[in-house]
């Protein structure tokens, strides 16, 4: 490919371009297992697992995979939050041969359904307090495999213990049966020798990865070995990252391509530390920073945000903090400023998209903020080129129009799964068009201004309107429903639903709320409600989304 020139402001550290490993991803496990055996790959609620304990028990779980039959291209579908298990599981499906996908562990059934059914997923690992979630619908699936896991597996024996005995370990107790199998007891009776399964890293799918793409319509992106394995060291480029050092905090959710690649892969490849939170608690991550002098964080402004304000932050020692990058909304500059003030360390925006494994824009991680640009996404990643243009014609711009940002490198997707003519909408000669309205500057630097599609981001998570309004059509009371999202201080946007109830029909704002609320995920629901006799349309009775935002 390419590039532009390099821009004048291009850290010195960073090279402009790179020679990208041709592997699997599941080599990084196994180089950095080699290298570092000794090393600390995670830590869980202090307990401590080594790479040479990860890269065993990833491959105990690859061969008990094959031996249930699970063959190269079988799709294997993670329900689980940030546990040792979802990384084991990552590494072991992939080594089996398997295509991963992930699922949200705020899905409701519903959407469990739809996620499995959509990928075509015959495999399941499920955490025991998410299991409830599936019992219901797995004869509506193509199962033939839930494998259960439990917190307290990886819990350390004391607070395994402890906290059995005072109930404060949750668990939920699934009966055996058939297709039910259990974690540890794959693990013990698998030793760890899989079948070689051969792997070409460019054409062979590492992940079907679930995303509104650039429509607002939940698909998937399909992304091979290579586009994650090149953005993982992208990251550790951009970051510096030094091998056998770097101790990451991992809060952002494992399942979402953001922390799957800036928190997880990019730890592997560099023999990093990976610190796992399952949820976001300001306490645990601030003590996780100060007892194991964590360097490394990616997370999103509103984490940030709730951070830098908690009332015993000074109380903490954050000194070991070097370098972290925000994403999925924009961040303030207040956040940033006094965020960088209490740590000492480097905190600026970036950009990426699903599509792009997803990272592709981030600032210089520069001390001095010399050659970062607030509001900006900063500068293309190494190897990866953009381009503004005109959405109609496709001409590239000049510095400092706006029109569509589109990206090319090695990170980005093979096409959506299933979905030719939307692939064939958005891969155009080699370029991926995102949808986002954006601007250049004239020292190569990009700004998005706007987004085409109508996707909401509350705290950080995509919210798809067309998902909530379907929900919505369901309540026997509602003739017309559309959801947008409305600007909010603490979650960047807030789902609204503006509604048209049937003739003679009644319903409240709190029932609707309710009603929504049962079927969808918590950050899916609808926080307002606004009730109209007509909703502004089209003359093929599209509405006019636009008109309502500004309303």
């Amino acid at each position: 490919m390419v590039m532009e020139s390099k821009p004048k402001n291009w850290p010195e550290e960073v090279p402009y371009t790179m020679e990208y490993p041709k592997i699997p991803i599941f080599d990084m496990l196994d180089e950095s297992a080699r290298k570092h055996p000794d090393a600390t790959a995670i830590i869980f609620q202090d307990k401590i697992l080594t790479y040479r304990e990860l890269r065993e028990a990833a491959y105990r779980f690859a061969k008990a995979l094959q031996d249930m039959g699970v063959e190269k291209g079988d799709r294997v579908a993670l329900f689980l939050p940030n546990i040792p298990q979802f990384v084991i599981s990552y590494y072991g499906a992939l080594r089996a041969g398997a295509i991963l996908t992930t699922i949200s562990p705020l899905y409701k059934e519903r959407e469990v359904e739809h996620q499995l059914n959509d990928s075509g997923s015959e495999t399941l690992i499920v955490l025991d307090i998410l299991y409830p979630e599936v019992e219901g619908i797995k004869d509506k699936t193509k199962l033939k495999h839930v494998i259960v896991a439990s917190i307290k597996e990886y819990l350390p024996t004391v607070k395994r213990v402890l906290g059995s005995l005072l109930g404060k370990v949750p668990s939920h107790k699934v009966e055996r049966g058939s297709g039910i199998y259990f974690f540890q007891e794959l693990l013990q009776a698998h030793e760890p020798n899989p079948s070689e399964v051969e792997v070409d890293p460019k054409k062979d799918l590492a992940l079907l990865q679930y995303t509104g793409g650039t429509t607002g319509l939940p698909k998937w992106a399909m992304l091979t070995h290579y586009n994650l394995v090149s953005n993982a060291y992208m990251c550790n480029a951009w970051l510096n990252a030094q091998e056998g050092e770097e101790v990451q905090v991992n809060v952002l959710p494992l399942f979402h391509i953001y922390g799957m690649t800036v928190t997880m892969n990019n730890a592997i490849a560099t023999a990093g530390s990976m610190i796992l939170i399952p949820r976001f608690d300001p306490l645990e991550v601030l003590g996780s920073i100060q007892k194991y002098k964590a360097t490394i964080f990616g997370g999103v402004p509103t984490l940030y945000a709730v951070l830098i304000s908690h009332p015993k932050i000074s109380e903490y020692d954050l000194s070991s903090m070097k370098f972290c990058i925000s994403g999925a909304s924009p961040l303030p500059p207040e956040v940033q400023k006094r965020f960088m003030e209490i740590t000492g360390g480097v905190l600026v925006e970036g950009y990426g998209l699903t599509e792009a494994s997803p990272v592709t824009h981030a600032n210089p991680l520069d001390p001095t903020l010399d050659t970062v640009k607030i509001v900006s996404i900063g500068l293309t990643w190494p190897d990866t080129d953009a381009k503004i243009v005109h959405e109609a014609t496709g001409v590239e711009l000049p510095v400092g129009m706006v029109g569509e940002l589109t990206i090319k490198g090695p990170q980005v997707m093979k096409g959506y799964w299933n979905m030719p003519e939307e692939t064939a909408n958005v891969l155009k000669n080699g370029w991926l068009y995102t949808g986002d309205y954006a601007k250049k500057d004239e020292d190569g630097y990009f700004y998005i201004v706007d987004r085409k599609k109508d996707l909401i981001k509350y705290k950080g998570y995509s919210v798809y309107p067309r998902e909530v309004e379907d929900v919505l059509y369901e309540h026997p009371a509602v003739k017309i429903a559309a959801v947008v999202g409305k600007s909010d201080e603490i979650s960047g946007e807030i789902p609204k639903a503006f509604v048209v109830l049937k003739d003679g029909a009644e319903a409240s704002e709190e029932d609707l709320i309710q009603f929504v609320k049962d079927k969808v995920a918590p950050y899916k629901r609808i926080r307002e409600v606004e009730f109209r006799e007509e909703l502004p349309m089209t003359l093929v009775g599209k509405v006019l989304k636009w008109e309502l935002r500004e309303d």
